[in-house]
């Protein structure tokens, strides 16, 4: 332990390293008034107390209960409140799990029902299978954009010998991929590490479900990820700042195999 962490000032990367968070969140955190350093050192560098690690703390527990980071602000600046915000969260939790509960049960009892006959899905039956992440205009809207390029014949031709259970793996794949990315970001993780370069070659594998994926055109389908607000929303689901970071790991990644990411084809 070192002396600063001795006298009860921490510094933000230390801070970052005692939660398992990065630096970046709190960086953002401070940004926004939900958790900043209150004290400087004598070269001016921004220091936190115990009582600031503590709020981090703090904030790090109401955000596994899935409160806004404008609501756990809040709830900090009024500490009064937090048990009825708590027990409001509490509710809300319950009710989802209800949901989900009712929505599994559903999801299930068609995939009984597709067992029962192992032909191709249909475009209505992928979108009851993968929920909002897969829908009609979605499709038409890659049609349309990619519809005359080898690739897009290619992932035509992979689709149509897919039968359910090979719909239900790649669905089951992918949400496993996305848990460990979380996972992986959540723990600070640095992009152009061993770790983050090996989920990259795994995102990259997974998109290669579909037609044969290099390294640039994965740099090029990934700029999407941030540019487009539909797939920003569902990284951002998963966890906040995921697609920045998925991003980054998958430039990091090119990088290290010599490829710039700013000068990255299709090929």
């Amino acid at each position: 332990m070192s002396d600063m962490e001795h006298s009860g000032e921490y510094t933000i990367g230390e801070v970052a390293r005692l939660y398992g968070i990065t630096v970046r969140t709190l960086h953002h955190w401070d940004a926004i008034g939900l958790a900043c350093p209150s004290e400087r050192t004598w070269a001016g560098h921004r220091i936190y107390t115990d009582a600031d690690v503590e709020r981090v703390q703090n904030a790090l527990v109401y955000r596994e209960t899935g409160m806004s980071l404008e609501v756990i602000r809040q709830v900090l600046d009024s500490p009064g409140d937090a048990l009825s915000h708590v027990r409001a969260q509490l509710e809300l939790l319950r009710e989802k799990a209800t949901h989900l509960h009712s929505l599994m049960d559903s999801v299930e009892t068609l995939l009984e029902e597709m067992t029962m006959n192992e032909t191709p899905l249909t475009t209505e039956e992928k979108a009851a299978l993968f929920g909002e992440d897969w829908s009609p205009e979605y499709e038409a809207e890659a049609q349309e954009r990619w519809g005359d390029t080898p690739d897009w014949a290619e992932s035509q031709r992979r689709q149509a010998g897919m039968s359910a259970a090979d719909w239900r793996r790649a669905k089951k794949e992918l949400a496993e991929l996305e848990s460990r990315l979380a996972d992986a970001m959540g723990r600070g993780v640095a992009p152009g590490s061993d770790e983050a370069n090996a989920l990259a070659e795994a995102h990259r594998q997974d998109l290669s479900r579909w037609f044969d994926v290099s390294v640039s055109k994965q740099v090029l389908i990934a700029r999407g990820y941030t540019a487009d607000p539909r797939f920003e929303a569902h990284y951002e689901k998963l966890a906040p700042g995921l697609a920045a970071w998925l991003v980054e790991i998958i430039h990091a990644n090119a990088r290290a195999q010599g490829i710039d990411p700013a000068a990255a084809e299709w090929e």
